[in-house]
């Protein structure tokens, strides 16, 4: 039996907008950009320190990262290279819940962030008190959260996932007549209810970023290019999933952005990803998704304004003084890391 249970989620926090947060950046000529990036290259030198980014941040600090021997991925392959590269320090460019995952694993690292000011709308709509008692009504469900959750969320898990790994989690779990109870994104839930036909109840949270795309949008693109494949992230409506050629994880939408036949390729997921994907794929149109159509309200317009937030100037400010360090309590890092690791742990053996 699926089950998809509504509950009452806090109303987040006023969110940024992506507009607003750009007039925030500092802006830099061509040479004072060059400038800056050397100067930064120089800092994680000199620090050891190693730079670990999303795929959805600033274009500069994945150039960076990449020249420095760092990393650029998803949230499962953050986590992954975080924990085992031998740098003393750890800066996590993306939003705080992937600095928090660091410093579960990483204890005796150092672990700062450009800002910790940048948020997820999915944790935010995941509160831990509320989320414990949510747990409560349900002790006999295996609790798998996804891995945009706080520490203290990830503390009360049984399991935490990655939407590159998610499917596979749930099939073992159903292979084993688990019953899953999942939180926070109900997109990505009822997802993995019908792929996998799994005994799930649902917290009813959502990213804003893929919570806009619309489906009349993609459909008219689609009149205009139909020679497009569509690309869809997991986290996005119903009605935009079906309308995809592939779903699937950052990491998996940039591989199939290399591997399809096709010439152009619509992309609903954040825009912060055409970096990497138009280097995996620089023969290839990229078009962006749109998010307008019913309904729309453009809180992020395909960039979360939260990943925006990280840019040079605050990545050297972090480098020259140390500041924005991510700290975990003992006992909840403790609780979480029983969870977190249980997720790496299966994708070693997978």
């Amino acid at each position: 039996m699926n089950l998809s249970v509504s509950t009452p989620v806090s109303p987040l926090r006023d969110i940024p907008s992506t507009d607003a947060v750009a007039l925030r950046q500092p802006r830099y000529t061509a040479s004072e950009r060059l400038t800056k990036i050397e100067h930064i290259k120089r800092l994680f030198k000199a620090q050891d320190a190693v730079l670990v980014a999303h795929y959805y941040t600033d274009p500069d600090l994945q150039l960076i990262a990449d020249e420095t021997g760092g990393c650029v991925s998803d949230s499962l392959e953050m986590a992954r290279f975080g924990n085992t590269h031998p740098a003393s320090t750890l800066v996590v460019a993306g939003v705080r819940f992937m600095g928090e995952t660091a410093k579960i694993l990483n204890p005796e690292k150092r672990v700062l962030m450009p800002t910790l000011e940048a948020e997820c709308s999915l944790d935010l709509s995941c509160p831990p008190q509320a989320f414990n008692a949510f747990c409560d009504t349900y002790p006999d469900r295996t609790v798998v959260v996804y891995a945009n959750t706080s520490a203290e969320v990830k503390a009360r898990a049984d399991w935490v996932v990655t939407s590159s790994i998610a499917v596979r989690v749930i099939s073992h779990l159903m292979d084993e007549d688990q019953k899953i109870l999942w939180a926070p994104d109900r997109y990505l839930g009822r997802y993995l209810q019908q792929v996998t036909g799994a005994d799930m109840i649902i917290w009813q949270g959502a990213c804003i970023v893929h919570e806009e795309f619309k489906s009349e949008g993609i459909r008219r693109l689609k009149q205009e290019h139909p020679e497009a494949a569509v690309l869809v992230h997991p986290e996005s409506p119903a009605e935009v999933i079906e309308m995809a050629d592939v779903v699937g994880s950052t990491t998996a939408l940039i591989k199939a952005a290399r591997d399809l036949p096709n010439t152009r390729l619509i992309v609903a997921t954040d825009r912060g990803i055409f970096y990497k994907m138009q280097q995996a794929a620089p023969e290839k149109t990229l078009i962006e998704a749109p998010t307008y159509g019913e309904g729309a309200t453009c809180k992020s317009c395909a960039h979360c304004p939260w990943m925006a937030m990280n840019g040079l100037h605050n990545l050297e400010q972090v480098l020259e003084t140390g500041t924005n360090e991510i700290h975990v309590d003992e006992q909840v890092r403790i609780k979480a890391l029983r969870a977190t690791q249980r997720m790496l742990d299966f994708v070693r053996k997978d």
